[in-house]
């Protein structure tokens, strides 16, 4: 757990050694952002804190998150403002249902930037940032065609069950917190090796530098998501709310394109929708599986829906009529197409259909065009700006 958690880990013991003079102050400064005295800070904090059983302390290394996400990071935080428009109803529906505090929908921030798709370089995926393995814990399924740690819905309650058990072993959320992020045997090694300390702040130094993080992090995306207007941060209205979207039940397998060809959808909107589906195809079994639309397009495909299944076969996976991005590959001296193809991750056959090549001839020089499904993100990870942060320190 924790992709994008450690990404203000290091600015916070920059800014620490530094009296929190800030380093990003800097930034502010020069920028004209908004600026406000610590007390003013604390005093809000302490208007949150009363509105949760989560303990939100402020101090200097949580000072340093806020400051990333209200002074560096305006655009990236304005962009998960955005998607928090999708995602929160599920959240909060999820641990109300579970008794556990709303704040919650606050971790997901700090894991994934509210992205479904995010995935870390330690194969954790989705909003919650399940691995493979603790995601089948939970029974969040794992296929060819099918990735349900990308699930709002069905991740989301998984993560409601961990938190309730997490809670369960410490009766403390900032130790709950810790642990989900480095795991709870990691909370409980560093009790031991503090003498049975738990404080979270007193235990913080007996944390490994990954966890270290997690808790102020977690506490300054409660602030900077609930008090960004003061810092002029302006949000862009999301392209579709939770209100706007809907369900329609799938009962046979069929391609995103048969889906775009029937009711006019367009792909990127029904690929963003459906993240759960890894290939854009919905794999149909035993029971019929849902699919998430636009409510304008509901009465369309229900209409409609017979034609749907009468379509061609289903099609094989095309990366160049996705969401996609080319790359210009320029052959070098003994590049070979398999080593081409498996470096970009796609087959000869695609390759030579994409430069209409009737031989496997290659040459030094050769330019080749190469269609690879675009994984940008246009936000940060927490972890990513850690790393940046550390090697000026």
């Amino acid at each position: 757990m924790g992709l994008l958690f450690s990404y203000l880990r290091i600015s916070a013991i920059v800014l620490c050694s530094f009296c929190c003079t800030p380093l990003l102050t800097l930034y502010a400064q020069q920028s004209n952002v908004p600026q406000f005295p610590e007390w003013m800070v604390e005093k809000r904090m302490n208007t949150l804190n009363s509105q949760t059983p989560i303990q939100l302390d402020y101090n200097a290394a949580v000072q340093a998150y806020i400051d990333v996400y209200t002074v560096k990071r305006r655009e990236h935080l304005a962009n998960i403002i955005s998607r928090s428009q999708l995602y929160f109803p599920i959240f909060e529906e999820f641990l109300d249902k579970y008794n556990l505090p709303l704040e919650l929908k606050y971790l997901a921030v700090i894991e994934s930037a509210l992205d479904p798709r995010a995935k870390s370089s330690s194969g954790a995926v989705g909003l919650w940032q399940f691995l493979y393995h603790s995601g089948s814990m939970f029974n969040l399924n794992v296929s060819t065609y099918m990735d349900q740690r990308s699930d709002p819905v069905l991740a989301t309650e998984a993560a409601c069950q961990y938190l309730q058990y997490l809670y369960r072993i410490f009766n403390d959320w900032q130790l709950a917190l810790a642990a989900y992020n480095g795991g709870p045997g990691v909370v409980q090694k560093a009790i031991e090796r503090s003498g049975g300390k738990t404080n979270y702040w007193e235990l913080r130094p007996y944390l490994p530098d990954q966890v270290k993080g997690y808790v102020p992090a977690f506490i300054a995306a409660n602030y900077a998501m609930r008090y960004y207007s003061n810092y002029d941060i302006e949000v862009v209205p999301p392209k579709y709310s939770f209100c706007d979207l809907d369900t329609v039940m799938v009962q046979q397998t069929i391609t995103f394109q048969q889906v775009v060809d029937l009711v006019n959808v367009s792909m990127d909107d029904l690929t963003f929708l459906n993240p759960i589906f890894t290939k854009q195809t919905i794999p149909v079994h035993d029971k019929p599986i849902s699919l998430f639309l636009p409510r304008t397009y509901i009465d369309a495909f229900v209409k409609n829906e017979p034609r749907l299944y009468q379509m061609p076969e289903r099609v094989r996976f095309d990366a160049s009529k996705a969401s996609n991005k080319k790359i210009v590959h320029t052959v070098a001296k003994g590049e070979y197409f398999h080593k081409i193809a498996i470096q970009h991750g796609c087959t000869i056959e695609e390759i030579m259909k994409w430069n209409n090549l009737v031989s496997r001839d290659l040459h030094p020089g050769m330019k080749l065009d190469i269609w690879k499904i675009n994984n940008s993100q246009d936000f940060f990870f927490i972890k990513d700006e850690i790393d940046n942060l550390a090697e000026r320190e």
